[in-house]
């Protein structure tokens, strides 16, 4: 029984020696793979970077008119007249704080869209590349096989 199993594991040994395996497409897949990766945390720290500059500046903007409206007035209508003058200008601020913010998002998908379909094009020629070479591998493996039985 022992040399049953032995015979087995040599014959699957054999087998797979006839049949080698060439890592490389796996490494050129995981450095293609870091790559797009390494992009897309790219364009999405440069949208974080610019939303945090216009909310910054929306938050500066804001709390100076805020101060203006808390400045003490001579005459009643004039308080009246400050908390009116801030929330148009809150409106008008908020309208191009969100319109800054919609040019992000649609730089921000526009560069993902561009970087998903270069990386399905460098995909698809690494797989092009990587089954090609298999092909021909087990190719070769499959002549030499026969030979290598015929021997025995």
């Amino acid at each position: 029984m022992a040399k049953a199993a032995n015979d087995y594991t040599k014959m699957m040994k054999d087998m797979m020696g006839a049949y080698p395996v060439d890592m490389t497409a796996m490494q050129d897949a995981f450095k293609t793979s870091a790559t797009f990766g390494e992009k897309l945390a790219k364009v999405a720290l440069e949208a974080a970077d610019k939303s945090t500059e216009i909310s910054t500046k929306f938050t500066k903007d804001t709390l100076a008119k805020v101060g203006d409206t808390a400045k003490a007035k001579s005459e009643p209508a004039d308080y009246s007249k400050a908390v009116t003058d801030f929330t148009s200008a809150q409106v008008e601020a908020s309208a191009e704080t969100m319109a800054a913010f919609a040019e992000i998002a649609k730089k921000v998908q526009m560069e993902t869209v561009e970087l998903m379909l270069a990386a399905g094009k460098d995909a698809s020629e690494d797989a092009t590349a990587a089954m090609k070479k298999a092909t021909s591998d087990v190719t070769a493996a499959a002549k030499k096989a026969p030979a290598a039985t015929n021997s025995k």
